[in-house]
């Protein structure tokens, strides 16, 4: 039986077809699911995509998190279902409480688009089995609001319980602190990044590379294995 993972459209998402195609080249469903509704039609995984939903109006992902998908997907992801948060998702994911912390507009105010060099510090994620832990990899990066803070205490915990998943590596694009790019719950179902792995996953686009395409195979391996 084939993995069925859902991507959710918000007003304002700009990936979520891009999203769709990486999960099909990896070889699973991909299902769209519509923020209006609560149903995720039995899928396995949710991807909230990048884009600016509602405009980024009050704070990037500050509307979207009150979206009638969002009762359902927090209420899942609280009894294990994986769920990844790219930029955007990201967002909305701490907008939720499913992860710690919080995102700002990036130190230097401006918008920024560029190719990431990222180093894996958790393989270990419902989302990142197919990386290794200190695997040096290239990830599009484009954002406005991708400072990711959190205080001190927050901090040293994520990195004491190996909750900070990938880390930007020679350049910090955003100002994150302690270079973090992207964290997961304590359980390890729940991932989200700043950059964008669908947008890595043929070597004809993006980066030229494949490095994004892991994650998709990574949560298709880990369903199939359930």
């Amino acid at each position: 039986m084939t993995a069925r993972i859902g991507v959710v459209t918000f007003p304002g998402s700009l990936d979520d077809r891009d999203t769709q195609r990486a999960i099909r080249l990896a070889g699973a469903e991909p299902v769209a699911l519509w923020h209006k509704d609560k149903d995720l039609h039995q899928v396995d995984a949710v991807v909230l995509p990048g884009g600016f939903s509602y405009g980024d109006y009050l704070r990037a992902g500050a509307i979207s998190r009150f979206s009638p998908v969002m009762e359902t997907v927090i209420e899942q992801a609280k009894a294990g279902l994986p769920v990844l948060g790219i930029c955007n998702g990201f967002q909305v994911l701490t907008e939720a409480h499913l992860l710690p912390g919080a995102m700002l507009g990036n130190d230097h105010l401006h918008f920024i688009c560029r190719d990431q060099k990222l180093r894996v510090e958790n393989a270990e994620t419902a989302w990142t089995g197919d990386y290794r832990a200190g695997q040096e990899i290239h990830i599009p990066l484009k954002n406005m609001d991708g400072r990711y803070v959190a205080d001190a205490y927050m901090l040293d915990k994520l990195e004491a319980e190996g909750r900070v998943v990938f880390r930007y590596l020679d350049f910090n694009p955003n100002g994150s602190l302690r270079d973090i790019a992207g964290i997961t719950n304590e359980a390890g179902n729940v991932v989200g990044l700043m950059p964008h792995p669908e947008h890595a996953v043929e070597p004809l686009i993006g980066t030229g590379r494949t490095d994004g395409l892991p994650f998709f195979t990574s949560i298709l391996k880990k369903l199939v294995n359930a």
